[in-house]
């Protein structure tokens, strides 16, 4: 079966709308918008690349910016048109974070590429999708990309909820180095940090951040759920202390590497 079929078929039953609504599931969503707001500035012109139903679109629409959308999956685009209104400046276009070939070059100031790294599993796609992502950016312009975490998942999926065995069984983790193998039909990706380095040693950029971005809290969703305001906000408060701790990042599920376009 087809990656985009694949896809479609999964984003047709997932419920992505609110994936980053609850108190656990909003702590990436917290912490990508405050590392984007580091960055952006009035007047900027942001490109959304696999913006699924349009959380982050919609939110820096709403507070005034021009943003274009390009999504891959026809659920989603429907939902993200669906949350469109009149005071946003915002377009949704369907296509792949591959081949952006019907935008122009050196447009955007700032670049978002938030889902496309996590369903590509050949290496020739993954460095296409970062190189469209450049290309399309200005120069000097910022690029925030995330991926999910292969460590995580292991202790998640494998240990939590007893899965280990059966993921060495069908040829998914190697018991040497526990490096994780997928496909398209297990859906995601998965990247330690020194892929996500090999990936990007070919290109012209600057890194300026490397955020764990939702670390610990996919390990206390429970927990997290169920705190009151105050606690909530003095844990968002530890958790971007923490989250570019070189000791700690790669504990998380969501990474998010952020870099400028020299």
């Amino acid at each position: 079966m087809e990656r985009i079929e694949i896809l479609n078929n999964y984003y047709a039953v997932k419920d992505e709308d609110s994936r980053l609504s609850s108190k656990c599931g909003s702590v990436e969503f917290i912490t990508t918008v405050k590392y984007i707001e580091k960055y952006l500035q009035k007047g900027m012109k942001i490109l959304d690349i696999g913006a699924g139903t349009g959380r982050y679109s919609h939110y820096f629409a709403k507070n005034g910016f021009e943003v274009d959308a390009v999504e891959l999956t026809d659920h989603n685009i429907e939902i993200f048109k669906s949350h469109i209104t009149e005071d946003e400046k915002i377009t949704i276009s369907k296509g792949d974070a591959i081949d952006l070939s019907n935008i122009g070059s050196d447009i955007y100031d700032i670049t978002l590429v938030l889902g496309p790294m996590y369903h590509l599993y050949d290496e020739v796609d993954k460095i296409s999708a970062l190189k469209e992502a450049l290309r399309v950016t200005k120069k000097g312009g910022i690029v925030f990309v995330a991926y999910t975490v292969s460590d995580s998942t292991i202790l998640q999926y494998g240990f939590i909820r007893g899965k280990i065995k059966s993921l060495i069984e069908n040829g998914l983790l190697s018991t040497k180095d526990f490096k994780p193998h997928s496909e398209p039909k297990e859906v995601f990706e998965l990247y330690r940090k020194e892929d996500i380095d090999s990936l990007m040693k070919g290109f012209n950029v600057t890194r300026l951040h490397y955020v764990g971005a939702d670390m610990a809290s996919c390990y206390m969703r429970d927990i997290i759920n169920g705190m009151d305001d105050e606690t909530f906000d003095l844990y968002i408060k530890y958790h971007l202390f923490i989250c570019e701790r070189k000791d700690l990042v790669g504990m998380t599920n969501h990474s998010l590497d952020i870099f400028r376009k020299e």
